[in-house]
């Protein structure tokens, strides 16, 4: 079992980092032996999309240049990290309403036909079938569906349709909101640790489960 951590906040102690920290702790304690893959954005060098790299993206693969396969480098360690692992964990704290920087850079380096995404007459099917996604979220306020401010979620909605495009559908969200300064602040997070020590919980290799089941 193999689990891909990746981090996208600024902050070095940031809540979403917390969390993911938890959640591999968590991971561990269930998968003895499991292997942790870590991806921290905000230390990865992450070029941002240009003609070269399209023209090299879309190129037949047997036929790219030097030059090409060192555009295409980051891209490729990224998509091999992903394609790797059985499960992904993703920090993502919620910046002007969306997601950081580093994580919309990543998912441009990570979707990409004919390694994510592959396109036919019927239209473009992901490729990342059968992994489990986690994502983890920091929030200053809150944002739950059916409250005022539900419209203002750009994150949540954004990131399920773009990982769906790539495959990745069985994505749970959990959300520490009302991380402002501020007596909700603490009671939001520990409720966010709780849910993701029962996800990760319910993480285990297929042998594991079989004799929790038995």
């Amino acid at each position: 079992m193999k689990l891909l951590r990746i981090d996208s906040s600024a902050r070095r102690n940031s809540v979403s980092r917390q969390l993911t920290a938890k959640f591999v702790e968590a991971w561990k304690k269930e998968n003895p032996g499991g292997e942790v893959i870590e991806r921290d954005l905000a230390l990865t060098h992450l070029p941002l999309i240009t003609d070269e790299w399209m023209l090299a993206a879309y190129s037949d693969p047997a036929g790219l240049t030097p030059a090409q396969r060192e555009t295409l480098a980051v891209s490729d360690k990224l998509i091999d990290e992903l394609l790797a692992a059985d499960t992904i964990v993703i920090g993502a704290p919620m910046y002007n309403l969306t997601i950081s920087a580093p994580l919309k850079a990543w998912i441009d380096q990570i979707v990409r036909a004919g390694r994510t995404v592959l396109w036919s007459a019927q239209g473009a099917e992901g490729i990342l079938k059968n992994k489990k996604v986690v994502v983890l979220t920091s929030r200053g306020g809150s944002f739950r569906p059916g409250t005022p401010t539900a419209q203002f979620d750009h994150q949540e909605p954004y990131l399920r349709h773009i990982l769906a495009f790539i495959g990745l559908t069985d994505v749970t969200f959990i959300h520490a909101e009302n991380q402002k300064p501020g007596e909700l602040a603490e009671a939001a997070k520990s409720a966010a640790l709780e849910q993701l020590q029962q996800v990760a919980v319910g993480i285990r290799r297929p042998e594991l489960a079989e004799l929790r089941e038995a």
